[in-house]
């Protein structure tokens, strides 16, 4: 008769299985190895039950690595995820993000100069997967900082403090934002702007340049007089010439029949008005016309 043990299987429970006699010796090992199979399954299936959620949050997507076949290809959306405890996702913020930076850079003339800038950046959702396979979540510090303090200290060499602190400002940060554009290309991320926010100089050098600039204001605004002045004296030049050029084509026209026809054209005028004149004519035609007021009817 043959022998039977009792074996327990999670999907079938308790059962009697056949002992194999000698002659089946040889299959007694694919069965147990068939029966490792499945407790490995049921132990697998029982470890991804217990594995732990994971969420990916608004601009957000995720990258999951797999321990069985690394790194995969198609990203993670917004939402809530079961992950394997032996696999990770990677959660990447797709949005605009700012970071600041103290620089310490050098001008022409040598001088040390720190200053504090701020770098903005976003992501392209397209490049997360190769960002995680060629850079990874650190990307800031492998990527973006040596860069940018690069570019700066490249940059604020050419210039001296005086222009670092009052005039080239605009042109400095647009020369460090396109040397860091291009020095990133390629590598998944996309700069916005580069800023610079405060400039610090020695106040030794700082007061200097502040009263250059001042005397350049001075001279800016005596600059401005003068110029207002010679305005004012050129339009008076044209009004004196316009008059002297008036006076010019008047005294051409005023010929001796032209004032005797003037003279007597007054004199019939001031006969006709109501206050009458007695008028005497002093000797030759060109005299000089003598006016004695007449009494009026009252006092005749």
């Amino acid at each position: 008769m043959n022998a039977y043990r009792l074996i327990w299987k999670p999907w079938q429970g308790f059962h009697s299985f056949p002992r194999w006699s000698a002659p089946s010796q040889a299959r007694r090992l694919p069965t147990r190895l068939t029966l490792a199979g499945r407790w490995l399954f049921v132990l697998g299936t029982m470890g991804a039950a217990g594995g732990c959620a994971t969420t990916v949050g608004p601009g957000r997507v995720g990258v999951l690595w797999r321990a069985s076949n690394g790194t995969q290809s198609n990203a993670y959306g917004e939402g809530l995820y079961y992950i394997a405890p032996w696999n990770d996702l990677y959660v990447y913020d797709l949005r605009s993000m700012s970071h600041d930076e103290v620089l310490d850079v050098i001008a022409v003339n040598g001088l040390g100069i720190k200053l504090d800038a701020s770098v903005r950046y976003h992501l392209n959702p397209v490049e997360v997967v190769p960002l995680q396979k060629q850079i990874g979540p650190d990307y800031y510090r492998t990527v973006l900082e040596p860069v940018l303090r690069s570019e700066a200290r490249r940059v604020f060499g050419r210039y001296t403090p005086e222009e670092i602190y009052s005039t080239k400002r605009d042109l400095i940060e647009r020369e460090i934002r396109e040397g860091l554009r291009s020095k990133i290309e390629g590598k998944h991320i996309a700069l916005e702007a580069v800023l610079i926010r405060n400039i610090e100089l020695p106040d030794a050098i700082r007061h200097a340049i502040d009263q250059k600039l001042a005397a350049e204001q001075d001279v800016l605004k005596m600059k401005y007089v003068i110029e207002v002045a010679k305005s004012v004296a050129e339009q008076r030049r044209i009004e004196a010439q316009g008059v002297a050029d008036y006076n010019q084509i008047v005294s051409a026209s005023l010929t001796s029949p032209m004032l005797e026809f003037d003279r007597i054209q007054e004199l019939n005028r001031l006969a006709a008005s109501n206050n009458s004149k007695t008028v005497v004519i002093g000797p030759g035609a060109g005299g000089t016309p003598v006016l004695l007021s007449t009494p009026t009817a009252a006092a005749r």
